[in-house]
């Protein structure tokens, strides 16, 4: 019986989590669940929807977001698994799933005016984002708390590129015995 790997992105709004975590399952050959793309599908089903901080479907979609990891590693699948999430958040949704993967965390950090920048860019090109009340969260900046978790964790820049490379980061996702 094979034992997969959880690898979470995780990091800020607007660190390039997304981008990255699409990347890094295609170097190493998984699916990506993403918390942001589960709400836009439920956007997608809901024709009016308006979106704020804590609106229903953001609330159903936390608990949905951990089900799908869990369905997909009790199968064997390993997967990436990338939300906005802080500490708090992630250490409440891992645990009904924590037992069933080997962890890896992947922490996206970024300068906040690069931050700022790729947030406004995004809510004023991409379509999708309309499913999530960015607008409200560009205004209120709050300290961020990163997951810190007993796990092998890696730190990427991804102020411009990543650093380390896309090649060093899957690397650290594919050995069992890596610490960063």
């Amino acid at each position: 019986m094979g034992r997969p790997t959880l690898i979470l992105v995780t990091g800020p709004a607007g660190s390039g989590k997304t981008t990255l975590a699409h990347e890094l399952a295609t170097a190493i050959g998984c699916p990506v669940v993403s918390r942001d793309e589960i709400k836009e599908g439920m956007v997608f089903s809901n024709p009016g929807f308006v979106p704020s901080v804590s609106d229903e479907l953001t609330m159903r979609t936390y608990g949905l977001f951990f089900e799908t990891i869990a369905l997909l590693l009790r199968a064997e699948v390993t997967l990436v698994a990338e939300a906005a999430f802080q500490h708090r958040l992630w250490l409440q949704g891992l645990g009904s799933v924590g037992d069933l993967a080997d962890l890896k965390v992947v922490r996206c950090t970024v300068i906040d005016e690069v931050a700022r920048a790729r947030q406004e860019q995004r809510l004023a090109t991409q379509g999708t984002r309309a499913a999530h009340a960015d607008a409200q969260h560009l205004t209120a900046a709050a300290a961020f708390d990163p997951i810190h978790l007993e796990a092998p964790t890696l730190d990427v820049d991804t102020s411009d590129g990543w650093r380390p490379g896309l090649s060093a980061i899957a690397e650290f996702c594919r050995n069992p015995s890596a610490v960063a």
